[in-house]
């Protein structure tokens, strides 16, 4: 009987828990499950280099957090042990972490590099060029929740993640992940831009110099 596990709670227990059975595992983040980036990532332009099957990187991106523990789809690396994944959203974001679902054996990822708004990088320069923030990854099946230092990820637009090597010290060739996702707030543009646009209409000049200073071009300078 699917309730046998309950033992002698009440009905109303019964019903809370089995409500909730989606929760089982990493119960600790589930209460910031409104903070999950889902709705957000721009799906049609997520891609991934080196992944063995065409769209995996996609998929795992887009599994739900009920399906966060199937191990398929799964992305795998194919000529080599690295992947490298570009991710858009639709807007800006803060992100605040990222979730991974790897496995227990050599073909976890080990070292993820990531970088805030570098939608046209590749192999060469990932591995070259100096990361905003680099994550160690454990061996694990469960839900590994990886914090971001996130005074580098306030005006996000897109994530490259390259998963540089895996646990096996070369001797796997394949990279293995089953579940991906990010947590954060999403920063709705439409609204203040907008106001802007009619409060400037009249003065042409004007406008460019507000535009710029809402959209804050002056902050993105390093």
């Amino acid at each position: 009987m699917p309730h046998d596990h309950h033992h002698d709670h009440c009905h109303d227990e019964e019903h809370a828990e089995a409500h909730d059975h989606v929760h089982d595992h990493s119960d600790d983040i589930t209460p910031a499950l409104q903070n999950l980036l889902y709705e957000q990532i721009d799906f049609s332009k997520l891609h991934t280099l080196n992944e063995e099957d065409s769209n995996s990187g996609r998929k795992i991106c887009q599994k739900t957090w009920a399906q966060r523990m199937e191990v398929e789809p799964e992305l795998k690396s194919s000529a080599d042990e690295q992947l490298l994944m570009i991710v858009p959203f639709t807007g800006q974001v803060r992100l605040h972490s990222i979730l991974i679902r790897t496995s227990p054996d050599p073909s976890a990822p080990k070292t993820l590099k990531v970088f805030v708004n570098a939608d046209s990088i590749d192999f060469e320069t990932a591995s070259d060029k100096e990361p905003t923030q680099t994550l160690e990854l454990s061996q694990t099946s469960e839900i590994q929740e990886l914090p971001v230092k996130r005074a580098y990820f306030n005006t996000t637009r897109s994530l490259a993640l390259f998963f540089e090597d895996n646990w096996s010290g070369g001797d796997e060739d394949v990279t293995r992940i089953s579940y991906l996702a990010f947590k954060g707030d999403f920063m709705k543009l439409n609204k203040e831009p907008v106001s802007v646009l009619y409060e400037a209409a009249a003065n042409p000049s004007d406008h460019k110099a507000i535009v710029g200073t809402q959209e804050g071009m002056g902050r993105q300078i390093q």
